[in-house]
């Protein structure tokens, strides 16, 4: 895991450069800067928006006695999407708001099932319950 973690280090932004040098050249910089912006507002808008309902799913779950686990994973999409959006980038940008539109984040939300069932099965994560009988 921290293998790919230093190539998307490396190589995301090697990628987000080239693709910013191409749309330089093919659309001009001032239109390439400010789709950089827009793409930023929008997506902190967006990020502000997903994230205030998955507060609301979660406390209402809550209140009825329900464990939010499904709310929790679409926090940590909608989290890693809004960091993501930040980052300057039109690789990135898809990316983040890939996580961030409900209908796409529901693929990597399977991905992170899949990796914590794994974690938890290697060991890797232990959950202890303080819950007393």
């Amino acid at each position: 895991m921290g293998r790919l973690f230093f190539l998307l280090i490396i190589i995301v932004p090697a990628l987000e450069i080239w693709v910013l040098i191409l749309s330089g050249n093919m659309i001009g910089v001032i239109p390439t800067i400010l789709l950089i912006i827009l793409t930023g507002v929008l997506g902190a808008a967006l990020a502000k928006r997903e994230g205030l309902n998955a507060i609301r799913t979660a406390q209402m779950q809550a209140s009825q006695g329900m464990v939010p686990s499904s709310v929790l994973l679409d926090g940590i999409c909608i989290l890693v999407g809004a960091v993501v959006l930040l980052t300057p980038g039109f690789i990135t940008d898809a990316i983040g708001f890939f996580l961030l539109l409900p209908l796409t984040r529901g693929v990597f939300k399977g991905f992170l099932q899949k990796m914590f069932q794994r974690m938890i099965r290697s060991g890797n994560i232990v959950f202890h319950s303080n819950k007393r009988w």
